[in-house]
């Protein structure tokens, strides 16, 4: 599946190196002999060993193995975020989501919740792909991120799920205007326009915006709609003058003896 963003992996092992730091204890070199019971620190140092070799997916086995064999301990507690994070480094970000959202449901206050939601958001975000496709990864990332900076806008994380909403919420946009050019170029000018209304209205942050009021300008004029498309022009031309897009919109109009003009009775007069 293609990627829609590049992994920023340097950020995201600076954050896990904080968590490391706490959860490391005494972890040290072991002997990787197998038993039937094992110490507890004995099974955390050899998972831990395991990390800092990068083999996360025998890592985030390990880990649990500390849960499976001291389920009441607080290394288990420790094991539970870590396998998380070593599920995540291995690409299973199913699992990944399955072990953060057990450790939420788990310890709900505890002090690593924020990081456990990180990993949940950060799964979903690996697997967003081109607007092409199905975006329902995005969806799942935004929801996850927007729950992080909503319980815990003070957290070490939320500063970067935001800054993963936003691109998350233009790659929505960006989705929403793929579709509606679509409809656009078929001469379904009805579905164009509730595509791209629902931009202007929604996403009203992203990049998409100028071009969503240009379309609707295209659009409104080839169903004859004359009001609404000097409406979306004058709105258009009032936020965004130097772009490319109201130049291409005055030039439709002022092509036809028509001028961008605000209009009160339009949907558009509720949101600018």
């Amino acid at each position: 599946m293609t990627r829609f963003f590049a992994r920023r992996r340097f950020g995201m092992r600076a954050a896990v190196g904080l968590l490391l730091l706490g959860l490391a204890g005494c972890a040290s070199s072991g002997d990787r002999t197998q038993y039937a019971e094992r110490p507890v620190e004995e099974l955390y140092n050899e998972a831990y060993d395991l990390v800092q070799a990068e083999d996360y997916k025998e890592a985030a086995k390990a880990f649990e193995e500390v849960e499976r064999q001291h389920p009441y301990s607080q290394w288990a507690v420790r094991a539970q975020i870590m396998a998380a994070y070593a599920y995540y480094e291995a690409e299973e970000y199913d699992a990944a989501i399955a072990a953060a959202e057990r450790f939420i449901e788990l310890h709900p206050g505890h002090k690593d919740v924020p990081y456990a939601q990180y990993l949940i958001g950060i799964s979903y975000y690996e697997r967003i792909s081109d607007v092409g496709r199905d975006q329902g990864m995005t969806e799942e990332a935004l929801r996850a991120f927007t729950e992080l900076v909503r319980r815990y806008p003070d957290s070490p994380y939320a500063r970067d799920a935001q800054l993963k909403i936003d691109l998350v919420r233009d790659h929505l946009a960006g989705k929403e205007m793929e579709i509606g050019r679509f409809y656009q170029r078929r001469g379904q000018y009805l579905a164009a326009i509730n595509r791209f209304r629902n931009v202007v209205e929604n996403y009203q942050t992203t990049t998409h915006v100028a071009e969503a009021l240009h379309r609707l300008v295209e659009s409104y004029l080839a169903l004859g709609v004359e009001d609404e498309a000097k409406a979306a022009a004058a709105v258009l031309g009032y936020n965004y003058p130097d772009s490319k897009w109201y130049q291409r919109s005055y030039a439709l109009l002022t092509g036809r003896g028509l001028r961008p003009e605000a209009d009160k009775e339009s949907w558009f007069s509720r949101l600018f």
